[in-house]
C-alpha cells in the first residue's frame, strides 16, 4: 500500500509508523497511508526562513508572479490527473472535481497577472507621500515589505486544490515561503501537486514545504515573523488563537471558520418570474454541490411568507431527482461526504435543527447508484423549514456542513430579512435575488458589517455570474465573527496580511531614494 512522503527541508521525508489512512469514500476502500510522526516541525520551518525567505525576497513581484505563472501552467497540464485524484480521494463527481482543480488554476493565473502588474519592485507604496509639517521637506510615506518568516497553511478537507493554491498564490508572490499542512483524509491531490512542483523545479529551494500527516507540535514553534492561515472549524480556529506563537510572540493569523449563508428571495418575486427561477437554481447547485461541502454554501434561505409552501415544493421535487452515488457511475449528480466522521456530524445536526423545524424532503432509505450495499459515506440531500416567526436558534447557530438547508419565512421586508441573517453572526457571504433596488440597497447595506461579501442575484447578470458559491480571487474571502474575521485574496490586498506596513517619517529626498531602491517610481 502506498504511503505518502512529506516534503521538508528540501527532501521528501518518510514519518515514523503506518499513520492515517486515506480512503475512497464512496467505496471506503483504503488508497494510501499517511505519517508525520518523527518528522522536526521546527527545523523544517528553519529552513524554509533561511533558504526559502532569502531566495523569494531577492526576487521582484513580476518574478514571482511569473513562477505563479508556471505553476498554474503545469496544473492545467495536469489538470486531468488532479481532477481524477479528486473524484476518487474526495469523493466529488467530475464536475465538482473540476469546480476545485480549475479555481486553484484560475486563482494562481489571477495572482500572477498582479505580479505581471506589480512589475519590477521589492516593495509596496502604501498612499501617497504625506507633508507632516509646515515645508514640503518632512513627509511621511507608507510602506509595505515582505516579512522574513513562513507561511503556515492548514487546509480543509474539501479543496484540496483551490485551498493549497489560493492560499499560496498569495504568500508567494509577497515573497513569504510556504508550509502547507493539508487535511489528510482528502490529500491525495495536495501530495501529487507537490510532486509535479518538486519534479519542475519552479521555486527556488525552501519557498516549499508539505506536511502529511497529524500537524503535531507545528504550531508552537512559529515565530514573531511567521504567519498562520487557517480554514476549518471554530473549535480548532479557538486552539491556534491561543498557541504561544499568536499569544506571546506575535504570529499573524488568520481564520476562516464556520458561516451560515443566507440566500434571501425578494418581496416581488413571483414563481413564474426569472428571478424566482435563478434562485432556485442557485439553492439547488448550493444544496448539492460537493455535497454541500463548501464553506460558501447556502443553508438558510430566506423566503417570503406567501411563497414559502410553493418553493419549498419546488425545490423538494429538484432535490429528489438528484441522482447520488459514486462519482465514477454515469449519471451521478452528488457524491458522498468525505469521512465517516463528517458524515456522523451531518446526521447529528440534522437531528439538532430538526428539534427546531421540521424535514420536507430526505431520503432515508437512500441506495447511492454504484456503490456495494452498505458502503460509503452518503447522506440525502435534506430541506427542513421552520414556522413563519419562529425563534429557531439552532438554525441561526449550527452549520449542518453537508447537502442540507432550511427554509426561513419572513414578512417580505428587509428589515426582517436583515435581521434575520444577521442572527448567524458574521458569515462568509449571503446573497439578495431581487430586481427591486430599494429593497436590494437597504437589504445590502443593512447585512454588510455581518459579511465578507455580499452577492446581489439579478436577471441581468443571471447568465453571468457564477453565483455566491464561487470564491473570486479579485474578491475579498473571509468574514467577521463566527465566520473567523478574517480576510483573504482580495486581488492586491491579500498580499498585505504577509507584509508589514510601515510608517517611514524623514526627509522627502531620502524617502523617494528608498523607494526607487524598492523599485517605486
Amino acid at each position: 500500500m502506498t504511503k505518502l512522503n512529506s516534503y521538508l527541508g528540501g527532501s521528501w521525508q518518510e514519518g515514523e509508523g503506518e499513520g492515517e489512512a486515506l480512503l475512497n469514500p464512496a467505496t471506503e476502500e483504503v488508497l494510501a497511508y499517511a505519517s508525520a510522526d518523527g518528522l522536526s516541525r521546527s527545523l523544517a520551518l528553519e529552513f524554509a526562513r533561511t533558504e526559502g525567505g532569502p531566495a523569494l525576497r531577492s526576487l521582484t513581484f513580476k518574478q514571482r508572479g511569473e513562477l505563479v505563472h508556471k505553476t498554474a501552467a503545469l496544473l492545467q497540464k495536469n489538470r486531468d490527473e488532479l481532477i481524477g485524484l479528486a473524484m476518487t480521494n474526495g469523493g466529488n463527481t467530475r464536475s465538482d472535481a473540476k469546480f476545485d482543480v480549475d479555481g486553484a488554476i484560475a486563482t494562481l493565473q489571477a495572482y500572477a497577472e498582479i505580479g505581471e502588474a506589480l512589475g519590477d519592485r521589492r516593495l509596496l507604496a502604501d498612499g501617497e507621500p504625506i507633508q507632516l509639517g509646515r515645508a514640503p521637506r518632512l513627509v511621511g510615506q507608507h510602506v509595505l515589505t515582505t516579512r522574513h518568516g513562513v507561511a503556515v497553511h492548514v487546509n480543509a478537507f474539501n479543496f484540496p486544490a483551490w485551498g493549497l493554491a489560493e492560499k499560496a498564490a498569495v504568500a508567494l508572490l509577497a515573497g513569504m515561503p510556504v508550509l502547507t499542512k493539508p487535511a489528510t483524509s482528502s490529500s491525495l491531490v495536495a501530495h501529487r501537486l507537490f510532486e509535479l512542483l518538486i519534479e519542475a523545479r519552479i521555486w527556488p529551494r525552501g519557498a516549499l514545504s508539505l506536511l502529511l500527516g497529524r500537524a503535531g507540535d507545528l504550531v508552537s514553534h512559529l515565530q514573531a515573523q511567521d504567519c498562520l492561515a487557517f480554514t476549518g472549524g471554530a473549535s480548532t480556529a479557538s486552539l491556534l488563537r491561543n498557541t504561544p506563537g499568536v499569544v506571546e510572540r506575535g504570529t499573524r493569523i488568520n481564520v476562516e471558520a464556520d458561516s451560515l449563508n443566507a440566500a434571501v428571495l425578494g418581496p416581488e418575486a413571483t414563481p413564474d418570474s426569472e428571478t424566482y427561477d435563478f434562485f432556485l437554481k442557485d439553492v439547488l447547485r448550493d444544496m448539492t454541490q460537493k455535497a454541500g461541502q463548501k464553506c460558501t454554501a447556502i443553508r438558510r434561505i430566506l423566503v417570503p411568507e406567501a411563497l414559502s409552501e410553493r418553493f419549498r415544493d419546488d425545490l423538494a421535487d429538484r432535490l429528489a431527482a438528484v441522482v447520488v452515488g459514486n462519482p465514477g457511475t454515469d449519471g451521478v449528480r452528488m457524491g458522498p461526504l468525505a469521512t465517516s466522521a463528517q458524515k456522523a456530524a451531518v446526521l447529528e445536526g440534522l437531528s439538532l435543527l430538526a428539534r427546531d423545524g421540521r424535514i420536507v424532503h430526505s431520503r432515508p432509505g437512500l441506495k447511492p447508484e454504484g456503490v456495494p450495499e452498505g458502503q460509503g459515506f452518503f447522506v440525502s440531500p435534506t430541506l427542513l423549514e421552520v414556522e413563519p416567526g419562529a425563534d429557531a436558534p439552532s438554525v441561526h447557530s449550527h452549520e449542518v456542513f453537508g447537502p442540507a438547508a432550511t427554509i426561513v419565512p419572513y414578512d417580505g421586508t428587509a428589515a426582517q430579512a436583515v435581521e434575520l441573517v444577521s442572527r448567524g453572526a458574521g458569515g462568509l457571504v449571503s446573497s439578495i435575488y431581487s430586481e427591486d433596488v430599494p429593497f436590494v440597497s437597504e437589504a445590502t447595506l443593512g447585512l454588510a458589517p455581518f459579511h465578507g461579501r455580499l452577492f446581489l442575484g439579478s436577471v441581468k447578470i443571471a447568465e453571468l455570474s457564477p453565483g455566491p458559491g464561487t470564491v473570486l480571487p479579485s474578491l475579498v474571502h473571509g468574514g467577521p465573527g463566527r465566520a473567523g474575521n478574517g480576510e483573504e485574496l482580495g486581488g492586491e490586498r491579500g498580499l498585505s496580511f504577509y507584509m508589514q506596513r510601515t510608517a517611514i517619517e524623514g526627509a522627502r529626498p531620502v524617502i523617494d531614494r528608498i523607494l526607487k531602491q524598492g523599485g517605486v517610481s
